[in-house]
């Protein structure tokens, strides 16, 4: 077996070295971090030719959540038809694409092992190289291809689920963490919030939603102070936010979910708009970047856009097909990861709690 993957991967070297002298490849991605299975064809690391997404949200909305083993069985069945509907979409099959890149953490492990196997079985049938993915990397490089004139350096926000991070992006694949959440993430404190108003999954599109509905001064929550110049911290204030709601409804009282809702999304977002404007400012950022599932919220995009302009910061956003889990970011980012050369071999494994710094 050695030797056979030794010779895969010495042609896949080869492959590689003249892809990176003529700084140009076509990229075949796939994501399966999550709920979500995607496949995209993505030139040069900016031109998407197609992307698919076949979404589990249907599956998992009866328990309210994502149940990692039905996530998991559903990519399996998923992954095949959805590669080949990205490659017939994009006019190509596998033998043009020039390379195979897949997510390959962090994640949830039985979803990233299902596009892992697929992408590294794909990768030695056809003699291509293997690119390996940083999920969150995926999210900050979604804004390549939404704005393609933007290169680093610039600070991005990053908010998703699982992640709250403000990083400074150095280079392609190079950042440095300026902050990050010390206990939930801001994904997940809507997603909670969302939960106790009784909002079916998932949560945090339909508490923005309701939100607009309502006053967002209507709840005074409690400012919530962290040592961390660019830290977050979001659990006490959704704790705050639960006891609130679990009182009125002890004394009976009608809740206002809408002015709840608004309210609690008002709190969030000054906290992360505020803290990712000021690491901008401080550092000298003449760009900041919103990423993540969290960027598609209307309230934070607004506030950034507000606070950018004030602050004569340029303010990037994708758009929020591109915020969520998707493949055409995972394409994107494995562009320059391949034109620095840095490949996988056959080995390649999951890695749930993989870092982006």
């Amino acid at each position: 077996m050695g030797e056979i993957t030794g010779t895969w991967r010495t042609r896949m070297e080869a492959h590689a070295k003249a892809l990176i002298a003529q700084q140009h490849a076509v990229i075949l991605a796939i994501e399966s971090s999550c709920d979500e299975t995607a496949a995209a064809v993505v030139a040069d690391g900016r031109e998407v030719r197609s992307s698919v997404i076949a979404s589990q949200i249907p599956l998992h909305a009866m328990y309210g959540g994502v149940v990692p083993e039905i996530a998991s069985r559903k990519h399996v069945e998923s992954v095949d038809p959805v590669v080949k509907e990205a490659l017939s979409k994009a006019n190509m099959t596998l033998g043009q694409v020039d390379a195979v890149a897949v997510t390959y953490g962090p994640g949830l492990v039985g979803a990233l092992l299902v596009g892992v196997a697929y992408a590294k079985a794909i990768a030695y049938a056809e003699d291509k190289p293997l690119i390996p993915v940083n999920h969150i990397e995926g999210h900050v490089s979604a804004n390549y291809i939404a704005h393609p004139d933007l290169k680093p350096p610039f600070v991005c926000l990053i908010a998703s689920g699982g992640h709250s991070h403000i990083v400074r992006v150095n280079d392609y694949g190079s950042y440095t963490l300026l902050g990050q959440t010390m206990d939930d993430a801001a994904g997940e404190a809507f997603d909670k919030a969302a939960r106790v108003l009784n909002l079916p999954y998932p949560g945090g599109p339909l508490l923005d939603r309701l939100s607009k509905e309502g006053n967002p001064l209507a709840l005074p929550l409690p400012h919530v102070k962290i040592s961390g110049r660019y830290d977050y911290s979001f659990s006490g204030l959704k704790t705050a936010l639960i006891n609130r709601v679990h009182a009125m409804r002890q004394r009976g009282e009608d809740i206002p979910a809408a002015d709840i809702a608004a309210s609690f999304q008002h709190a969030v977002v000054e906290m992360l708009s505020d803290k990712a404007v000021l690491a901008a400012v401080e550092t000298g950022a003449k760009t900041v970047a919103l990423a993540g599932g969290v960027a598609s919220n209307s309230g934070l995009r607004a506030a950034m856009q507000e606070k950018c302009d004030r602050h004569h910061l340029k303010l990037v956003m994708p758009p929020p097909i591109l915020c969520t889990d998707n493949a055409a970011m995972i394409g994107s980012a494995a562009f320059y990861r391949l034109m620095k050369g840095e490949l996988a071999d056959l080995d390649l494994n999951a890695c749930p709690s993989l870092r982006l710094v």
